[in-house]
């Protein structure tokens, strides 16, 4: 971890003005919200009377908007500026979240989730260059600052949804509106104007950035392994079936895990072994851990849940990093057009999950995720040729800044 011994070596991570502090903290609540309902999923079913199928669409919903946002996204920070878009995606998470704690059916919960997802992608977006652009001491200690947001977000949204959510399912959604109310302060005191990209994105950009055979390799091996890391998220909870607290506990381990083996195993593993053999035996644990999730017992369950966050963190770097060296097409429009395949994916795990347990049993959709990771690394094994220049040709300094992206999975 050059970049990291970099980052805490000179001392520069610590040493941030108050906007990269103040962006810092609304990324950490921004990637909180992933994970928030996972803990209180079963709560929410049984508040509202409505069956794990519906109450998993928060997922869909959220992750469906983000998904086509990643198209606009660019579109419209290249004409407005960074500044305002932070500020225009912290305002709709703070409107959304707040509507969300106060919904009495399922269909409005899903629907304010769903503009909930529209300002998150507007936010993490953005976030990582305003952050870089706006730092002291270097790229290297802001990104590492970045990662360490992100990896304490997913680590903490379960815990935090688990502490509020014991009192009631709907104190998780007002919290985050209030946290996120206080980064929109933040960011609207201590940020300034961020100068505009010389050239404006499209929307057809990220579209046209997939007719490369890498990029396109890359999503396609994404998407599939995106469906089984979803399906471990959003349907998992149903399955351990725990109190907020115990299943906040088990959550908060595994976002710790995928914290932890995103910024500093995957790294190590890769210089050792080169990133293509290491995704590729990564998705095929994955594959095994997930199998053995859906047919072990309770306690089996809990352990290869928590474990499962191991090889997300690694799949996460490794797969960003190649998506994001493997065309030469500017850094933000091949990052949104792999992001919005890989995204519908998290989007179609937590609908689909539920129906194959109400069309079979309970053990077929860890089955059906399994055999989506292991068909992410035949992706990545047969056309492994056309991903090759993206294992070997980034520098650490192209593809670090967007590799903080990679713990929101």
């Amino acid at each position: 971890m050059e970049r990291a011994e970099e980052g805490f070596g000179g001392g520069g991570i610590l040493r941030q003005p108050p906007a990269v502090w103040a962006t810092a903290g609304a990324s950490v609540v921004a990637f909180m919200g992933i994970g928030l309902v996972d803990p209180i999923l079963p709560s929410i079913a049984r508040g509202l009377d409505a069956t794990p199928s519906q109450v998993s669409l928060l997922f869909t919903s959220y992750f469906l908007i983000t998904a086509v946002a990643m198209l606009v996204t660019g579109f419209v920070s290249s004409r407005i500026g960074g500044r305002r878009t932070l500020l225009a995606g912290l305002a709709l998470v703070v409107v959304f979240a707040a509507l969300a704690g106060t919904s009495d059916s399922v269909g409005q919960l899903v629907g304010f989730r769903a503009g909930w997802g529209l300002g998150n992608a507007l936010f993490v977006s953005t976030s990582l260059a305003v952050i870089v652009g706006a730092a002291a001491g270097g790229s290297a200690a802001a990104i590492l600052l970045y990662e360490s947001a992100l990896g304490l977000g997913m680590a903490c949204g379960p815990l935090v949804g688990a502490v509020l959510g014991d009192a009631s399912w709907r104190y998780p959604f007002f919290g985050t509106a209030a946290l996120m109310a206080v980064g929109f302060l933040c960011i609207a005191v201590f940020l300034k104007d961020q100068p505009k990209p010389a050239r404006k994105t499209s929307l057809l950009d990220p579209i046209r950035a997939l007719s490369h055979g890498g990029l396109a390799s890359a999503a396609a091996a994404a998407f599939f392994y995106n469906y089984a890391f979803f399906t471990v998220l959003a349907f998992t909870p149903f399955v351990l079936d725990m109190s907020p607290y115990r299943s906040g506990a088990v959550f908060f381990a595994w976002g710790v895990l995928l914290a932890v083996s995103s910024v500093l195993v995957a790294p190590r593993l890769q210089r050792r072994f080169g990133s293509l053999t290491v995704l590729g035996g990564s998705l095929v644990l994955l594959a095994a851990d997930v199998v053995v999730l859906g047919y072990g017992s309770h306690t089996t369950a809990v352990v290869c849940t928590v474990l499962s966050g191991v090889f997300i963190g690694v799949n996460n770097t490794v797969f960003t990093e190649l998506a994001l060296g493997v065309s030469d097409a500017p850094r933000p429009v091949a990052s949104a057009g792999y992001n919005f395949v890989r995204w519908f994916a998290a989007a179609a795990a937590p609908f689909f999950a539920p129906k194959i347990e109400e069309w079979s049993n309970v053990h077929m959709p860890f089955v059906v995720a399994g055999v989506a990771a292991a068909l992410g690394a035949l992706v990545v094994r047969v056309r492994r040729g056309s991903l090759v220049p993206a294992a070997v040709e980034p520098a650490p300094e192209r593809v670090a800044p967007e590799g903080a992206e990679v713990l929101a999975g």
